[in-house]
């Protein structure tokens, strides 16, 4: 048993080519759903993906699917309380992640009036763009990873999304020695590149190899 598990983590360069020329008609589509959210959102359905990213911070994908279905409605106007409570039985850190919707919900409306899509679109630079959701004190559940996550799932392209399955398949690619998330801003860039430069040499898209990888240890493409 333990054979097997071991011999289906591996990742190689034919699973990689081959993963692509099966599902890539699926992931083309789904990068378009997400450039159709940049297309047509209002700003509370971007806050939703924000909060999306929230959930999925040391979580799973499907887990952050399960709690904002839980939360949707509270989503502009919910309580912590509330929110926390819908949560139970749905997330990890129920308590964590309502304190997260609640004050990031607040900074967002006294500061910016909840325009999220103008505040977005005030970014001429696509690295200042996640640099300020990383960074920015008052947005309370986004590093990199989850930025980059975030921008993705909203329809902008070229951010990696370093989580732990993407960091091990480059483990074992050997094109990074340590498979533990990046520390840091320039860490985090520099592994990113690091997968561009892969990426461009397979001729595959950044953004769809991102979701080849994830497939590859995962068996799906989700979001």
């Amino acid at each position: 048993m333990e054979r097997r598990r071991t011999l289906k983590a591996v990742v190689t360069i034919d699973k990689i080519k081959r993963t692509h020329a099966e599902r890539r008609t699926e992931i083309r589509a789904k990068l378009e759903e997400f450039a159709e959210i940049w297309r047509t959102a209002s700003d509370e359905r971007l806050w939703e993906e924000m909060v999306f990213c929230f959930f999925t911070g040391g979580c799973s994908a499907k887990m952050g699917l399960r709690s904002i279905e839980a939360v949707r409605p509270l989503l502009m106007n919910g309580t912590q309380a509330e929110i926390e409570q819908a949560l139970l039985g749905k997330h990890r850190y129920p308590r964590a992640r309502a304190r997260y919707i609640v004050e990031t919900r607040d900074f967002l409306l006294k500061n910016y009036g909840m325009q999220i899509r103008q505040l977005l679109s005030s970014f001429n630079d696509p690295l200042k763009r996640r640099d300020w959701l990383a960074k920015e004190k008052g947005i309370k559940g986004l590093g990199y990873k989850e930025a980059s996550h975030f921008l993705r799932n909203i329809g902008f392209r070229g951010y990696a999304i370093l989580d732990k399955h993407i960091l091990r398949c480059l483990a074992e690619l050997k094109i990074i020695n340590d498979e533990s998330p990046p520390k840091s801003r320039a860490k985090y860039l520099e592994i990113e590149q690091k997968l561009k430069d892969f990426s461009k040499y397979l001729k595959i898209d950044f953004d769809e190899m991102d979701f080849v990888l994830w497939s590859i240890k995962t068996g799906e493409i989700l979001k």
